[in-house]
């Protein structure tokens, strides 16, 4: 099954839109969307509805059609989005460091 960056980066280029004319059109910048597209950045909710809606379609479609996300623990992740001790940008921040850990091997667990 694609990732969500994948399917993203599909889409883009059967819309023929550039990176940098498509992050222009979402908000972001072409390194961040390069980023999100490859897996290395898990776009946060504004940008994945900014990306839907540049696409013609929902943060949810995209979601259902990369499926599950087996990478992602939902424990880590529910325990981040919890904690009010940290601003919003600070759980956002983390959930993401967290998904490009997972994504790229860095966070393989013990005995690293």
């Amino acid at each position: 099954m694609p990732s969500l960056g994948e399917i993203i980066r599909h889409r883009r280029e059967l819309a023929e839109l550039p990176i940098r004319q498509f992050a222009s059109m979402v908000g972001i910048s072409g390194p961040y969307l390069s980023q999100i597209e490859r897996g290395l950045r898990a776009p946060s909710d504004r940008v994945l509805h900014a990306i839907a809606g540049s696409l013609r379609t929902t943060a949810d479609a995209l979601r259902r059609e990369a499926g599950p996300d087996e990478d992602a623990s939902p424990a880590v992740l529910t325990a981040i989005a919890a904690d009010r001790r940290l601003t919003a940008r600070q759980r956002q921040a983390l959930a993401e460091v967290y998904q490009a850990f997972v994504a790229t091997g860095n966070g393989s667990g013990p005995g690293e």
